[in-house]
């Protein structure tokens, strides 16, 4: 008699939850597709009310809804309050300075927003809607109180058909956020997020402290029809055929209503055929499902970054009714991929969540990051998303794990993640076990309306309970993991982020743990670790004040300290300065500062993910913390506040090329100490198929002269798979010299496809990478293209690209690059104005 297999955690915790059957265990009805198209999107009559309202402070109800408003300002809903105040010049720059302590006391008011707004023409019932208010509400109409709301992430939605006259005005009073002093990190902070559910990232932990405030989303009227098409569903059947399953909801408000369901499937990204099917239905009064089984021909898979292209449909569902009144349409992005959570090779286990993710039959190792809270101020537009998501494309970064101490992020989130190919771990909005007290029925709706707004999303791919929760169980865990099951089926849920194998660790920083202590880090799964840095020094001037941009060493009461992790009230600047002085000179100046802890970061955090990527698939996947920011400060991200890119951004670029080959070091400074390093090659994308290659390792000393190289060749490809080369030996003498650079080639058909270089050895020599003998350079623009060349006669190390007075928009397609004597490199810009070309040891030639 066979032994019962282990299951894995996944399964055990699918089991606890008690969850009824998924949708796509229900068949729905076969449906053949034609040619063409035959619905067309209608805006279901819907009345935006965004843009021009009045905003005012305070007073009592009877006066603000009964008498005229003489101290209003204008609010450009969607805003935060503080947005608002800034325009109006009631308030200074937040991110200026520490004026975000004067902007934070708006949180802490009561404010009043109106606007007015004609009765739509029509006699058809209507709806007003709320996307998103922060926090605690009250709404009236026309003087008429139509509801007190709580949560930050939908809602409400009220009937106001009886209530709507010719001339309409609309009031929300916003109430003030509550305090609570009994915070674990900064004396100032508020723990108030934790009985309510709101972004809490930005309540004094965060960089920021300026809790939201405001209607930071859309407001409409919806002209209800008599039959509204609900939440579709889409999800794959059967890959290899093409095969779909996709379900609709119809809420008739008639006791009968007969009509015709019509379906749209168009690519949106690529040239394709477009297919269609109608459906004559009839409906009861309430909500009815319409399920569909179909296969869509000649279909296109939806990848990941760097493993295929991200082609999306476009699935329009229509409902026309009988007697000719207005339809109802909904559009949702689609694409054909299946993701699925496998176990290791060491097999399931009860304890662990399994790590190995195979999205469309290939199993992959994850490369990705955190993503925070874009803005504070609640700037959440398209642009802003695009400028940070972009740069992960560009990083090679294929999932973000949005992690539960923000929020579901706009629309415009997760159809550009959609675009860029970018999978999504989705949080839910809790902390430290703040699924314990936030109110459990604000937290059910928000985890159970986002659920069906997000399903359908090929960027989704999993759902998570919130962050570095100790206790991930009890009520609210359970109902997210039902929620998974009952309204989606289709992506695995976590109850937490670390657990179940996953890795968060913060020893270095936190822990004051040497830098080394990263090198030997291994995790089935890396959900969180990295390094704080300072932004680029353009950043920091914008938001020092002018009296202070001077001052070195800074005030340990000014404004450069104030943006730092915790505003300086854990040695946050002496937590940052332990690794920066690895590589700067003792007496460093601000500029020095800035750029050692950027260089501390960039090779603290790379030789982390190199290993974890050597480890595939014992390791699936690693999420260093992380890309963006919610408030410019000194910190974790790759890109600051402002959108300008860090070093880390060029150094975390290149550890996640798909074509890759990288030495394992067990530390950063060794000097004396013989080393055995690993030579690993690994090739994600499988470019070497049919290739013939070779990596080429050279050492350096510190006047650039060679200490050794060493070349390992090959031909074809790794089979998906990291492969180990050989070791590269290094003896005593060869590591007395700092700095020690080595080099690590791929050369593919004779042409180089992928360096990166090493820093070593700095701490015994302090700025001694400063002091490396010179090179020359020169560069020349054709178009968009920098040509760079080093005329010198030794390597130049470091060169870089930069449009000074605009790196908050400024990209390049690499940077921070190494040139051999006489070579020559094109990277690509988009920008050409202003450029200045540097290096560590260069000298710069026009």
């Amino acid at each position: 008699m066979k032994d019962n297999p282990r299951l894995s955690l996944d399964e055990i915790d699918n089991q606890s939850f008690g969850a009824k059957d998924p949708p796509q265990s229900h068949r729905g009805k076969e449906i053949v597709l034609k040619k063409g198209s035959g619905s067309k999107a209608s805006d279901n009559a819907i009345i935006s009310l965004d843009g021009k309202w009045i905003m005012t402070e305070g007073g009592e109800n009877s006066e603000r809804l009964n008498k005229p408003w003489v101290d209003e300002i204008p609010a450009a809903v969607p805003c935060s309050v503080h947005t608002a105040l800034l325009n109006a010049g009631r308030i200074p720059e937040p991110t200026v300075g520490r004026n975000q302590e004067i902007a934070r006391e708006a949180s802490y008011k009561t404010w009043w927003l109106k606007r007015s707004f004609k009765k739509p023409n029509t006699d058809r019932p209507v709806r007003l809607e709320f996307d998103g208010i922060a926090n605690r509400c009250t709404i009236w109409l026309n003087g008429e109180k139509i509801s007190e709301h709580e949560g930050m992430f939908g809602g409400p939605s009220v009937d106001i058909t009886d209530l709507l006259e010719y001339e309409n005005t609309l009031t929300v009073k916003l109430e003030p956020i509550p305090k609570s002093n009994d915070y674990f990190m900064n004396s100032d902070g508020n723990q108030s997020w934790n009985k309510t559910v709101v972004i809490n990232n930005v309540y004094g932990w965060h960089y920021s402290n300026m809790p939201s405030l405001g209607i930071w989303n859309s407001v409409r009227l919806v002209v209800v029809p008599d039959g509204e098409l609900l939440s579709p569903h889409i999800f794959v059947r059967d890959l290899q055929k093409g095969s779909i399953g996709m379900s609709a909801i119809l809420k008739s408000i008639k006791k009968s209503l007969k009509g015709t369901l019509k379906i749209d499937i168009t690519p949106r990204n690529f040239k394709g055929d477009s297919y269609t099917f109608e459906d004559s239905i009839e409906a009861k009064a309430g909500e009815n499902t319409y399920r569909y089984e179909l296969t869509v021909p000649d279909f296109r898979l939806w990848w990941p970054v760097d493993t295929g292209e991200q082609n999306l449909y476009m699935v329009t569902f229509e409902f026309c009714p009988e007697n000719a009144s207005a339809s109802s349409s909904v559009t949702q992005n689609f694409g054909f991929r299946t993701v699925e959570a496998v176990p290791s090779p060491d097999g399931p286990s009860p304890e662990k969540f399994n790590w190995n993710f195979v999205v469309n039959g290939k199993k992959m190792f994850v490369k990705g990051s955190g993503w925070c809270t874009a803005d504070a101020m609640l700037d959440f537009s398209r642009d802003r998303y695009d400028c940070f998501l972009s740069l992960a494309k560009a990083q090679h970064i294929q999932m973000l794990r949005a992690w539960g101490c923000g929020f579901p992020e706009k629309d415009d989130f997760y159809d550009l993640c959609d675009l860029y190919g970018i999978m999504i771990m989705q949080e839910w909005p809790t902390a430290w076990n703040s699924h314990n007290t936030q109110p459990f029925d604000i937290l059910e709706y928000t985890v159970k309306f986002h659920t069906l707004r997000l399903r359908n999303h090929p960027s989704l791919i999993m759902y998570g309970g919130g962050n570095e929760s100790g206790a991930p169980f009890g009520e609210a865990i359970d109902m997210m993991g039902r929620a998974s099951i009952e309204l989606d089926g289709t992506h695995p849920f976590h109850r937490g982020e670390p657990w179940g194998g996953s890795r968060h660790d913060y020893n270095v920083h936190w822990g004051n743990a040497p830098i080394d202590y990263n090198f030997t880090l291994e995790a089935d799964f890396f959900g969180e670790f990295g390094l704080p840095s300072l932004p680029v020094y353009e950043s920091v001037m914008k938001y020092l004040p002018d009296e202070e941009k001077a001052i070195w060493p800074p005030d340990p009461k000014g404004s450069f300290m104030y943006h730092t992790p915790v505003f300086g009230e854990t040695d946050d600047l002496n937590r940052i300065r332990q690794y920066a002085e690895l590589f700067i000179p003792e007496n460093y100046t601000l500029k020095e500062f800035i750029t050692g802890s950027q260089l501390a970061q960039s090779f603290g955090v790379r030789p982390v993910l190199e290993r974890a990527r050597t480890r595939f698939p014992y390791c699936g996947g690693a999420l260093y913390y992380k890309l963006n920011d919610n408030f410019p400060a000194a910190s974790w991200a790759c890109a600051d506040w402002y959108g300008a890119p860090k070093l880390a951004h060029y150094i975390l670029m290149n550890a996640f090329a798909p074509l890759h080959a990288c030495l394992l070091f067990d530390s950063m400074n060794f000097s004396g100490t013989p080393k055995n390093l690993p030579v690993f090659l690994m090739d994600d994308a499988d470019e070497l198929t049919n290739s013939k290659w070779s990596v080429n390792v050279t050492v350096y000393a510190n006047d650039l002269s060679l200490i050794k190289c060493e070349k390992f060749k090959g031909e074809g490809s790794l089979g998906g798979l990291p492969v180990q080369l050989g070791e590269l030996s290094l003896t005593l003498d060869d590591t007395k010299t700092a700095p020690l650079l080595t080099v690590c080639e791929v050369i593919k058909d004779g042409i180089l496809s992928d360096r990166s270089f090493y820093i070593n050895n700095c701490e015994y020599a302090k700025g001694s990478l400063f002091r490396l003998p010179r090179t020359s350079l020169t560069f020349s623009i054709e178009r968009n293209n920098v040509i760079i060349k080093n005329i010198g006669k030794l390597p130049a190390v470091g060169v870089c690209i930069e449009a000074n007075g605009k790196l908050d928009t400024f990209r390049t397609s690499e940077n921070f690059l190494w040139l051999e004597p006489g070579e020559t490199k094109t990277v690509t810009v988009n920008l050409i104005e202003g450029l200045t070309l540097s290096a560590l040891n260069s000298i710069q030639e026009i």
